[in-house]
């Protein structure tokens, strides 16, 4: 019997219990799943960074933590975390960005706002261009930011990816480095920002960046608040050098009714909906993992504590 603690939030706790027990059972794991445990005699601790427990010290037994987020910001630079430390990527959470991420590059493509918001009584046909003629950049090439990339490949789009190593997608044209992240900026019309929130991509989009992406080019942040200036890109916003931005998420949220972007007619603000970990497809994750522990295999997705993703 493995004893497996659910220290995710306490609001989840009734939509995560059956969808857990159900992946434990088909992975043909024995396992008493609970909210409370002595610390002792914890095996397994699944978990989300705004959970009650922030000292690991006390779980002596425990062999790893299994994060219910796909970013691990919250919890990388905890130091009495001493055990492996699994990010969560499943197909619920990977599709769903997909969507919300072709969405919004179609959205810029197409003119789309122009339609909603302009019934006005003139009527002024303006084609887009063919997919195959529009450029789009997506910075950070992991399991989301991959998906997307294809995804919109798939479309026809002329798609360039960054990440900071090297990476090979089919259909997309690839870079890392400074001077690849320089080259992605200036090819992209629509910007799609899928990155990890590290001390190496904080502001990564600053002045100088959106200096070298094309004028009029528009900005969609599905990714973390933390990898815009705020400040510049209003800068670039109110000087039209961008054209627009999409953000889903920010460095404070709920975003302030006070904040910039609220009233800044050239940004669209979503309520970080871009997608989320559905219940059942990370129960499965979470599951295989602690199957793949308990046989003796390598854990998926374990986090680089040096690179903090």
């Amino acid at each position: 019997m493995l004893n497996v603690l659910y220290a995710g939030h306490a609001s989840r706790w009734p939509k995560y219990r059956a969808p857990l027990l159900a992946a434990f059972a088909e992975a043909g794991l024995n396992v008493d799943l609970r909210t409370e445990f002595p610390p002792e005699e914890v095996d397994y601790i699944i978990y989300s960074p705004n959970s009650r427990v922030q000292d690991f010290t006390p779980y002596t037994r425990a062999k790893a933590v299994l994060n219910l987020w796909a970013g691990v910001e919250g919890i990388v630079g905890n130091k009495t975390l001493k055990i492996p430390l699994a990010r969560m990527v499943e197909d619920g959470l990977t599709e769903g960005m997909v969507e919300w991420v072709c969405a919004h590059v179609l959205r810029y493509h197409l003119g789309i706002d122009a339609h909603i918001t302009g019934q006005d009584g003139t009527w002024a046909p303006v084609y887009p261009p063919l997919a195959r003629d529009r450029r789009v950049g997506i910075l950070g090439l992991g399991a989301l930011g991959a998906a997307c990339a294809s995804a919109l490949a798939r479309l026809n789009f002329q798609v360039a990816g960054w990440a900071r190593s090297e990476k090979f997608i089919d259909g997309v044209t690839t870079f890392s480095g400074a001077e690849g992240l320089a080259t992605v900026l200036g090819h992209s019309e629509i910007l799609v920002l899928l990155l990890p929130a590290t001390p190496d991509t904080e502001n990564i989009i600053d002045a100088q960046a959106l200096a070298q992406m094309p004028h009029g080019a528009r900005l969609i942040n599905p990714g973390r608040g933390q990898l815009i200036d705020d400040d510049a890109l209003l800068a670039a916003l109110e000087a039209g050098r961008i054209a627009h931005a999409t953000l889903d998420v920010f460095r404070t949220e709920p975003l302030p009714p006070e904040h910039p972007y609220w009233h800044q007619p050239n940004v669209t603000v979503t309520p970080h909906v871009a997608s989320e970990t559905r219940a059942e497809s990370s129960s499965r994750t979470i599951a295989e993992n602690t199957r793949r522990s308990e046989a003796g295999e390598p854990l998926l997705y374990v986090v680089d504590r040096v690179r903090a993703y």
